[in-house]
């Protein structure tokens, strides 16, 4: 019984400290971060491509370019990791710009 309350409290524990990484992001914040580092491939307000797809709408497309849906945390993950000729942005932008750039993309 005292394990299985250990156990509990354990998993309790981490799955709160893993929260704590879930950043919330600030759109204002990302429109500038959008707009210094992602809108020379990307437009904000078409679906119109550039170098990159236009982003309008993002968040309520049925999938992104690469398949995916469109979520938070596969927004989250092709910023952070690039791939199909975008750059990996997990070493140029912080965690906190990064959580503001999908806050702001969810506004688009």
């Amino acid at each position: 019984m005292q394990k299985s309350i250990v156990l509990l409290f354990a998993g309790t524990i981490a799955l709160a400290g893993s929260s704590l990484y879930a950043q919330k992001g600030d759109a204002a914040k990302g429109k500038g971060v959008f707009d210094d580092n992602c809108s020379v491939c990307h437009n904000s307000d078409s679906t119109d491509a550039k170098v990159g797809p236009g982003l309008k709408g993002l968040f309520k497309m049925d999938k992104m370019t690469t398949g995916k849906a469109p979520t938070e945390a596969n927004v989250a993950a092709q910023v952070a990791e690039g791939g199909n000729g975008m750059p990996a942005y997990k070493d140029i932008l912080s965690d906190a710009d990064r959580a503001n750039v999908v806050a702001y993309l969810k506004t688009l």
